[in-house]
């Protein structure tokens, strides 16, 4: 077994046994793996096993079966996000996601940077939907979709009000809604922010605001490329999708 010391995120942990744990941890440097911890209640590891943790982990791979994890430090919690049923329900979300397009044991440093960088602006206290948004579009190509959302698909023209056509998976112009009837009749805005979204930095994130009603056509949009495109159905989304329902009500208490 191959001993590093890498950045991880915990995803999940389970019970194995009467006090042994299983430990889902997204490595930086080694992918996602399995850790086996052994009378965890009682283990020093108990604080940087669970779940939506970040920490430096001092760990030893084991390519062919469970790997463990040897100590931890620099431990980042979220305490925040954890605090706030809506904040945690979207940082649950992503982190599913992430889980989602990556298969175990493949190297994918630049989505662990993404994914944690993403759960620390929610820590800050950005505006939650949006980052979940913004992951979601820059997350398609991991699932294979590569979506232009810059320039009509017929003349490439770019900067008009756009529409968006499932049956030629890309952007119509103004001239060129007549080649799909059934195109989608999205509020021109909603193409518009998807494209930004694309390639946003982190640094622009602090100056986006967006009304609700705005946050609403996104949601229903993504909903569908996702439905459309990838098709998967993750709990921790139905859960969000559930919050639609009742968590107004929460709020109202609040």
């Amino acid at each position: 077994m191959e001993r590093i010391e890498t950045r991880g995120l915990v995803l999940y942990n389970r019970n194995f046994r009467e006090d042994d744990k299983l430990v889902k941890i997204f490595t930086e440097k080694a992918g996602k793996r399995m850790f086996f911890v052994k009378h965890a209640s009682k283990s020093k590891l108990v604080a940087g096993i669970q779940p939506l943790t970040v920490a430096d982990f001092i760990v030893k791979i084991n390519d062919d079966g469970l790997s463990y994890i040897e100590d931890f430090h620099q431990v980042q919690p979220f305490k925040k996000v954890n605090e706030d049923i809506f904040q945690l329900s979207y940082a649950s979300y992503i982190v599913a996601l992430a889980d989602a397009c990556l298969q175990d044991n493949m190297h994918d440093p630049a989505l662990f940077r993404f994914l944690e960088k993403t759960l620390e602006l929610m820590e800050e206290g950005l505006d939650y939907e949006v980052l979940t948004n913004i992951f979601e579009i820059q997350l398609l190509g991991r699932f294979g979709v590569s979506l232009n959302f810059h320039e009509c698909g017929f003349c490439h023209r770019v900067g008009l009000p756009f529409d968006f056509s499932y049956a030629y998976s890309g952007l119509l112009c103004p001239q060129h809604y007549q080649e799909d009837e059934r195109r989608s009749h999205l509020d021109p805005n909603v193409p518009y922010l998807i494209d930004q979204f694309q390639a946003i930095s982190f640094d622009e994130l602090k100056t986006i605001s967006l009304q609700p009603e705005m946050k609403k056509k996104l949601r229903l949009f993504i909903d569908q490329l996702y439905e459309e495109y990838v098709g998967i159905h993750l709990k921790s989304k139905k859960f969000i999708d559930d919050l639609q329902n009742w968590g107004d009500v929460m709020k109202g208490k609040k």
